[in-house]
């Protein structure tokens, strides 16, 4: 016998590194020593000049939204979601990311679906200037279904210790301003995928009015990153806090940035979540508490910040081309998360 008897094929895995090793190329900087191949990946911080840098890590997967993208074939849109979803995690401590490594495993390696994944990794990583250094990618027979694969990722970053954002500036009259998503982002798929497809009996291909494309489409977009629109203003130390609404949604993400003694108030009339969100909702006939512990509801990040700056930040984001929500308030609390309709 021999490895390929036992369904793992090496020749297979050349062939995909071949697309791999040209699109981690185009993520290259003057930080990267070496190339692809060696037993780790080498990165040198001495060309950012930085006073006293800290680096910052997260590691994270794109969960069952992985069952829409394999259902649309659409294999570079979870690498986008995987990068962008990792940098917004940094970002809220005021981190620009440096390198990113991924995993990428799978029952037997599909043609185009590896290259895909990274070509979509690398497309999110030059455009948060941040590096592919390295990943592993492993084909496990009898481990994953056919055409199931799954992928996560691990980022560094870096922030002058300085800049740091923990917080603790946030005090009662703080403002909230929230920005949209770009949907689910990586979030509540399982709940999701319930409700529509088992109780709500949509496919992916369903058309249904008021929503942009297909239902499957509007649950595929890619998590976007916040990092373009908000490093400046972070460097500038315009922000208070700053909260990447992910899994556990408002309830469960608001209190890890809340210094002791405050609350946050959100104003849910403030926004309308867009038809996808409704569409599940109806669906799975979920109450609306739920829904806003399980998703972004159509904002992704939250942004907390001195009210004597809003008309500056506000400017700002603009600026970038932002639509810019008054999400809420902060006031005297025990760190909990309240809601106004």
């Amino acid at each position: 016998m021999n490895y390929a008897d036992a369904g793992v094929s090496l020749e297979r895995a050349d062939k995909a590194m071949v697309g791999v090793k040209k699109s981690v190329r185009t993520t290259f900087n003057a930080g990267v020593l070496g190339d692809i191949g060696n037993f780790g990946g080498l990165f040198s911080i001495k060309h950012l000049n930085m006073k006293d840098p800290v680096l910052v890590s997260s590691v994270d997967g794109v969960g069952t939204k992985l069952k829409i993208h394999i259902g649309l074939k659409c294999p570079t849109n979870p690498g986008q979601d995987i990068v962008n979803h990792c940098c917004d995690d940094i970002l809220v401590q005021g981190a620009r990311p440096l390198f990113f490594l991924d995993y990428l495993a799978t029952g037997h390696l599909e043609e185009g679906v590896v290259e895909g994944v990274v070509e979509g990794m690398a497309k999110a990583c030059r455009e948060n200037n941040c590096v592919l250094i390295g990943g592993e990618t492993a084909e496990m027979p009898g481990f994953y279904h056919e055409g199931e694969y799954d992928i996560s990722g691990t980022i560094v970053g870096v922030v002058e210790r300085e800049n740091i954002i923990d917080g603790k500036q946030i005090k009662p009259g703080t403002i909230i301003l929230g920005i949209p998503s770009t949907g689910l982002h990586t979030n509540g798929y399982s709940l999701a995928r319930k409700a529509l497809f088992e109780a709500g009996g949509y496919k992916l291909d369903s058309k249904v009015a008021g929503l942009e494309g297909t239902v499957g489409e509007a649950l595929a977009v890619p998590h976007r990153s916040y990092q373009n629109a908000l490093i400046d203003l972070i460097e500038q130390k315009k922000i208070q806090g700053l909260v990447h609404i992910t899994g556990s949604g408002f309830q469960g993400n608001i209190p890890r940035v809340l210094p002791d003694g405050v609350d946050v108030v959100i104003d849910r009339k403030s926004w309308t979540p867009p038809k996808i969100f409704q569409l599940i909702q109806e669906a799975g006939k979920v109450e609306k508490d739920e829904m806003y512990s399980t998703f972004n509801m159509g904002v992704g990040m939250l942004v907390f910040i001195d009210p004597a700056l809003e008309a500056e930040v506000r400017a700002h984001l603009a600026a970038k081309g932002e639509t810019v929500y008054a999400c809420g308030k902060v006031i005297a609390g025990s760190k909990g998360v309240q809601f106004q309709d």
